[in-house]
């Protein structure tokens, strides 16, 4: 199939696939109000097989040692995922299962399959790894840009209680050291061992909830256009410092999902 936007409607929430580019979801609008940051860079993106960043873009598989290419000088970030074109694989009214093959300048064959499912108060996005060649290490996350106001509604607030932050260097890389969470602005990493649990809301607007079974978020709030509230699987330079393997008989799977209610 091709890689045409795709649409999908539920209730009053309409959601914007993008296979074409880095199959991200370009749009999501609740009762008319967009949530998402517009344009090409923005919406929400998968970051796949990494994310964040990769500390000068190496990365250690047993003996070799792998070089990506450094698209945030010094380091490698977020993955090519969403820099390419994935397929469509079949879409419904509310629902979009797009795919994406991964390979040069990633050094292992795998693909990737992500299912973007729409509810009338929720938007559910679920991604897997799967190879049958080599075994790797691997991140799967997403980088929603979140508008901070939406219409004439205050700033957004965000709201989680964390376990721990882990703490950056000056390279934006964590040193391995976990510290108490520190008051924004915010571009950290943080520990959630429950689960991913943030709470946006727009006063007298929406109250949107991000959760995910994985322990690790990316909070970035440093621009004054939108907010970002980011599960995965493993903190940044996680391909070196904490990865997850995928093999010929276990794929990587993740999910996240956001519910919102008006308020």
């Amino acid at each position: 199939m091709s890689n045409d936007e795709i649409s999908l409607t539920a209730g009053d929430a309409e959601a914007t696939v993008r296979p074409g580019n880095g199959g991200r979801v370009g749009s999501l609008r609740v009762g008319g109000v967009e949530l998402l940051r517009q344009g090409d860079r923005y919406g929400c993106f998968p970051m796949i097989p990494w994310c964040g960043r990769v500390r000068d873009g190496r990365f250690r598989d047993g003996a070799a040692v792998h070089q990506l290419p450094l698209n945030s000088p010094p380091h490698a970030i977020h993955g090519p995922a969403r820099e390419g074109a994935w397929r469509t694989a079949r879409t419904t009214a509310d629902e979009a299962v797009i795919t994406y093959e991964l390979g040069d300048p990633w050094p292992y064959p795998a693909r990737v399959t992500q299912v973007i499912a729409l509810a009338p108060e929720a938007l559910t996005l679920t991604a897997s790894i799967e190879t049958y060649d080599s075994s790797f290490p691997a991140q799967i996350g997403w980088h929603p840009w979140f508008n901070r106001s939406l219409g004439d509604s205050e700033g957004v607030r965000i709201g989680f209680d964390a376990a721990w932050q882990e703490e950056r260097g000056a390279d934006h890389i964590p040193t391995g050291k976990r510290i108490d969470p520190l008051p924004g602005p915010w571009d950290d990493c943080f520990g959630m061992p429950g689960g991913v649990d943030v709470t946006l809301t727009w006063p007298g607007a929406l109250e949107l909830k991000v959760t995910s079974r994985e322990e690790w978020v990316v909070v970035y709030d440093e621009q004054d256009a939108a907010v970002c509230v980011e599960p995965q699987t493993g903190p940044p330079n996680g391909l070196n410092t904490l990865p997850r393997l995928v093999t010929p008989l276990e794929p990587l799977e993740a999910t996240t999902t956001w519910s919102w209610r008006h308020i």
